[in-house]
């Protein structure tokens, strides 16, 4: 996986989820960088900013793909209007804006590559599992005593972070900082969090015993095992 990015944070936090998922993953911060990286290395997938310092991202992209045909292709940027959008898809494989929820790029990542890559090139991990909860981190689903629960990807993003603190109680400001990437937290914008979190209730409840716990004014959490 190449990771296209010139703002160090921002590729950071990108190479860090990805390593974890088990890609391996090369970092470019120019357009120069990224067509010497990709020459030495052929990726499967290159993750692109548009915006960068010498250059256009689309038009790497679209140099990228030249020179490697099989390439899939996606674009993370600030950039969102219907005609920039309209343009990278049309020769790229998905189009993703900033802000983003880091776990929604993966799942999008996963899905270009099932589109266009055999499935043994998908990095494989062990599904989480917390009591009679699985959730599958290849095919992102979620099955809840054998039976599929259909989640959105934000729905999946907070249950996952809830399962990987097993039964601690998560405050609902790190919630919003690494679901939604809230940075600042207003009042007014952590009800999100409380709405998700009845979204979760009313699908998984209704497959088993109550999950979800609440602390008041602080956060939420798993139910102990």
């Amino acid at each position: 996986m190449l990771v296209v990015e010139d703002e160090p944070s921002i590729a950071d936090v990108l190479t860090i989820t990805l390593r974890y998922h088990r890609f391996e993953v090369m970092t470019a911060g120019t357009v120069r960088q990224a067509l010497a990286l990709a020459e030495r290395t052929r990726p499967d997938a290159a993750l692109l900013d548009i915006m960068l310092p010498d250059g256009d991202g689309r038009a790497l992209g679209r140099e990228l793909r030249a020179r490697q045909p099989e390439l899939a292709l996606v674009f993370l940027t600030a950039r969102d209007a219907p005609a920039e959008v309209v343009g990278a898809l049309g020769f790229g494989d998905d189009y993703i804006t900033k802000p983003f929820n880091i776990d929604e790029v993966v799942a999008r990542i996963h899905a270009v590559l099932r589109r266009t890559r055999p499935a043994d090139v998908l990095p494989q991990r062990p599904p989480l599992t917390y009591g009679d909860l699985e959730l599958d981190d290849v095919t992102y689903t979620v099955h809840r005593d054998g039976r599929a629960v259909r989640l959105t990807p934000t729905e999946y993003a907070l249950l996952r972070f809830l399962v990987r603190n097993g039964g601690r109680i998560v405050p609902k400001e790190q919630l919003l900082r690494h679901v939604w990437q809230y940075e600042h937290a207003a009042t007014a914008e952590s009800t999100v969090v409380e709405t998700y979190i009845s979204y979760l209730r009313r699908k998984l409840d209704a497959l088993g015993p109550p999950l979800i716990t609440t602390r008041r004014g602080v956060g939420y959490g798993l139910a102990a095992l």
